[in-house]
C-alpha cells in the first residue's frame, strides 16, 4: 500500500522539487513554474495549503512517487 499524500504548502513542493533537479523558471501571479534537464514542466501554485487532486498533479508532472515526495520533504 502506496503512502498517503500529505498536506503541504506550494512552498514546500516548490522547495522539495528543487532538490529533485527542478529549477525554477518563472512566476505568474501565484504559479511558479519548474523544469528540469529533461524538459520537462511543472506548474506549482503558491498557496498555503495544496488540495490532494493537484499535488497528485504535480506528482505526475513530476514524474515522482508519494513516497519520493515524503523523501524529498525530509532531506
Amino acid at each position: 500500500m502506496s503512502p498517503s499524500l500529505p498536506v503541504v504548502s506550494g512552498a514546500r513542493v516548490m522547495a522539495a522539487l528543487r532538490l529533485a533537479g527542478f529549477d525554477h523558471v518563472s512566476t505568474k501571479g501565484s504559479h511558479a513554474k519548474l523544469r528540469n534537464e529533461g524538459g520537462r514542466t511543472v506548474v506549482v501554485p503558491l498557496h498555503d495549503e495544496l488540495a490532494k487532486g493537484t499535488l497528485s498533479s504535480i506528482l505526475k508532472q513530476a514524474s515522482l512517487t508519494t513516497a519520493d515526495l515524503l523523501a524529498l520533504l525530509r532531506s
